[in-house]
């Protein structure tokens, strides 16, 4: 797949099958975040990988999914719950835009999973004082966001971003997707 086919396709999932994610899948997408850019090389983005079924199941409440959508339309039910939660975690310490650097862990985190056929959802409406307790985590580490990650169940697809359907993604007819993106020539100015 070149890298268009795989930005194109790497869309927001949010009901999964319940098949676990390979551990070298896992070490992938870690990999990819290791690897990513980052200002100063300062190396700020640390991972807490939610795996276990337990842990899973207490961060799922902890989590809003689908904005956009009705409840019983955007949340997954269960027997669609995601099998796995990475949570992007900054360490505080390190002085800096750790804001960037997180996005661009992101998006490598996000690719790499993609490339191996795992969906993913990246979550920034969490309950980041209930998920920082449960992740355990320490006082120089601040919670950035919460990826939820399995093999999709639906399909997701980029639509024409029309003044019907404005910016707000939507449900076909199977429950598949539908996410309006603008035309190029709506982004980008050439001077």
């Amino acid at each position: 797949m070149d890298i268009m086919e795989l930005l194109a396709g790497r869309r927001t999932y949010r009901r999964f099958l319940q098949k676990p994610v390979p551990a070298g899948v896992v070490a992938d997408m870690v990999e990819a975040v290791r690897l990513s850019s980052c200002g100063a090389n300062r190396q700020a983005i640390r991972l807490v990988v939610v795996q276990s079924p337990a842990m899973v199941a207490k961060v799922q409440p902890l989590v809003k999914w689908a904005a956009y959508l009705p409840p019983e339309q955007g949340v997954p039910k269960p027997g669609e719950q995601p099998v796995l939660f990475v949570a992007v975690v900054q360490d505080a310490s390190i002085p800096g835009d750790k804001d960037s650097d997180a996005g661009i862990a992101l998006a490598n985190l996000t690719l790499a999973a993609w490339a191996k056929g795992v969906g993913s959802c990246i979550m920034g409406a969490i309950d980041r004082p209930r998920l920082t307790e449960l992740l355990g985590l320490s006082e120089n580490e601040k919670l950035h966001s919460m990826v939820a990650l399995g093999y999709p169940a639906h399909a997701s697809r980029v639509v024409p971003l029309t003044e019907a359907t404005g910016v707000k993604y939507y449900l076909d007819e199977n429950r598949d997707y539908c996410v309006p993106k603008r035309a190029a020539a709506g982004i980008a100015r050439f001077v």
